[in-house]
């Protein structure tokens, strides 16, 4: 046997392993953990910070001038980053901090 039919043989070999594996997988059923229902309904609770994000996305380009959106921004940019404390709280402590010297 020459090379060229040992790799066509492989190659064979290999595409019906792949073709198999593929048709296993597609046929599986799919296990649903019994928690996903409560997680669907957080998901569905109202949230705050999502509403008044929205009223500020209506507002357009007057958003930039009320404070309210400004303040959601803030929290939103900060749950975002994952900052247990908000930037603006420390950032006009040091700038206290840094008046008092």
């Amino acid at each position: 046997m020459d090379g060229r039919t040992l790799a066509r043989i492989v190659a064979v070999v290999f595409v019906a392993v792949a073709v198999t594996a593929t048709a296993l997988e597609m046929t599986r059923k799919e296990k649903r953990p019994d928690n996903v229902a409560p997680q669907a309904l957080t998901a569905l609770a109202p949230n705050p910070l999502s509403e008044g994000l929205r009223r500020c996305q209506t507002l357009g380009e007057a958003a930039l001038r009320d404070s309210a959106c400004l303040h959601l921004w803030a929290q939103q940019r900060d749950r975002f980053l994952g900052l247990k404390t908000p930037f603006a709280s420390s950032a006009s402590g040091m700038a206290t901090s840094s008046e008092a010297r």
